[in-house]
């Protein structure tokens, strides 16, 4: 037993070496890439050398003689000076990596503070570095007599040269359009983009509003020249809303929340020009919010309705149709005329979803009317850019049970002229379903004979300012004029805005064959009333 014990303990002495050898190996294997000099190795290895040999000169010395000790000198201090110069190499380049390495950090940090403070395609300062140069602004106000100025700027045009002619020619504009409005401002004012088309202006310490104004005119008038980009150029301009600080706001957020207000204004006009703020204004847009909000809610209730204008044939005094129109009576039980609540609508895009419901509703009722009477109903600009609406409003034909053919879609002169393609193609599936389309606000000057052809309109509606004013000679002509141009074409006229019997008799004698009243609207109920012969109860 005693010998196979000792026969056994070298065998596991020899095991934990290798275990060892085994282990460290693995360590510089998974840590190869951590070590990033091999040099540390190697400086380790050679001051291990450098003491074994001092020590081994210590215990030998009283063996060794003086020679063997000079040469053991000489060999310890040249190993000593290899040491040195090694260390001293190995420093300089892990200072030279170090001074590298900071370099690169501080290029980094460099970059990383431009991107959070400046835009990368223009050059500008951003919104971040915008908005802190404000609240400092606002922070320090100007001295007596003097104002602090924000410029908002949106540009005109520049979506439409986005989809003309691509991103690449839109962001030159946008380059040039920084480059310019660097140019017109004086050299302490901070030009920052906002994003998009959108640019603002920072202008501290004017003299009043004069001095904004003076500076408001160098930014319009830097947009008066067209922005060439290659072989094209292009017309671009601004609207400018201006807010001032501490006169109309004390700080930066309300100061742009205001500029904002007044740009609005500024854009109304499509071209360039400049706006201040006014309260009036800020009054306005927060009941124009309200009413948004408002209408909004309605229609998830349900309380928008649709109510009709009867059509009379001048020649019997029947009934022959009637025009849908979107009506809104709000909670307080008031009606909301359709000129406030339908801008409103095309603004916040509600109008499609408005219109749809509204049509839907027109055409139920119409399918219990007699099959001769007729249901008619505005198409706005904003919905001819649809490509889809056509083949929705089949849609909504086909879920009522209404025949195409006794739908008429009525669409304004100035649509065909500025979106004849686009109202083609929107409405091209309506006609081939059987669907008139009617021209309306015939005699306002926009459409021409060109455009009713390539059109093809079946009917053209004289417009109700022509028809109040029958009793004026020029008028009068007029309505002859227009009654005998349509049929000419062939087309079949009518006129809005008939007022009593006169109006009818001299409007029939024109050669208009039917109008549409000027009294009030009538609800579902009371146009069938009127289609089967009973006078609605007003």
């Amino acid at each position: 037993m005693a010998t196979g014990t000792g026969q056994r303990r070298p065998d596991a002495a020899g095991a934990r070496r290798n275990r060892v050898v085994v282990r460290l190996w693995s360590f510089f294997v998974r840590h190869r890439v951590s070590i990033r000099d091999l040099g540390i190795l190697a400086g380790l290895l050679t001051v291990l050398a450098y003491l074994a040999f001092e020590i081994e000169i210590i215990a030998t010395e009283d063996t060794m003689s003086s020679a063997q000790r000079g040469i053991a000198l000489n060999e310890s201090l040249l190993l000593g000076t290899v040491l040195v110069l090694g260390l001293l190499v190995f420093a300089i380049r892990r200072y030279r990596e170090l001074r590298r390495e900071i370099a690169r950090r501080t290029a980094a940090e460099r970059r990383a503070r431009e991107l959070a403070y400046q835009d990368p395609l223009t050059g500008l300062p951003n919104r971040r570095q915008f908005e802190e140069a404000l609240a400092c602004a606002a922070a320090s106000p100007p001295d007596v007599g003097r104002v602090h100025a924000v410029l908002l700027l949106d540009l005109n045009g520049f979506k439409q040269i986005n989809d003309a002619h691509g991103h690449a020619i839109g962001d030159e504009v946008l380059i040039v359009t920084a480059q310019r409005l660097l140019a017109a401002v004086r050299d302490q004012d901070l030009v920052a983009r906002l994003g998009g088309d959108e640019f603002v202006v920072l202008a501290r310490h004017l003299l009043g509003p004069q001095a904004v104004t003076g500076l408001a005119l160098r930014v319009v008038q830097a947009f008066e020249q067209p922005v060439s980009t290659g072989s094209a150029q292009h017309r671009v301009g601004a609207g400018i809303g201006i807010a001032l600080l501490p006169t109309d706001a004390h700080d930066g957020p309300e100061a742009l929340r205001r500029a904002d207000v007044a740009l609005y204004r500024a854009k109304a006009g499509r071209r360039s020009a400049f706006c201040f703020f006014e309260e009036e204004m800020d009054r306005l847009l927060r009941e124009r919010e309200q009413l948004e909000r408002a209408l909004q809610q309605a229609m998830a209730e349900g309380r928008i309705e649709a109510r009709f204008h009867p059509a009379i044939d001048l020649a019997s005094g029947r009934v022959v149709g009637f025009e849908a129109v979107p009506a809104w009576r709000d909670a307080q039980g008031e009606d909301v005329p359709p000129e406030r609540f339908l801008p409103v609508a095309e603004d916040s895009g509600l109008i499609h979803a408005l219109s749809m419901g509204v049509l839907e509703q027109a055409c139920r009722a119409a399918a219990g009317w007699p099959a001769d009477v007729t249901l008619s109903m505005d198409v706005l600009p904003v919905q001819v850019r649809d490509r889809e609406l056509g083949r929705q409003i089949l849609a909504v034909l086909e879920r009522a049970g209404l025949d195409p053919r006794r739908l008429e879609i009525e669409i304004a002169e100035n649509v065909i002229v500025h979106n004849l393609d686009a109202a083609k193609v929107a409405l091209a599936p309506l006609r081939e379903a059987g669907v008139s389309v009617a021209l309306d606000n015939f005699g306002t000057g926009y459409s021409n004979l060109y455009h009713m052809r390539e059109f093809r309109i079946d009917k053209v509606k004289i417009a109700r300012r022509l028809v109040e004013t029958m009793g004026q000679d020029e008028s009068e002509r007029m309505v002859r004029a227009l009654a005998g141009l349509g049929q000419g074409l062939g087309v079949a006229v009518s006129a809005e805005g008939l007022a009593g019997r006169a109006d009818g008799d001299a409007l029939r004698e024109a050669g208009v064959q039917e109008a549409q009243g000027a009294d009030a609207l009538v609800t579902v109920a009371e146009a069938a009333r009127l289609v089967a012969g009973v006078p609605a109860v007003r």
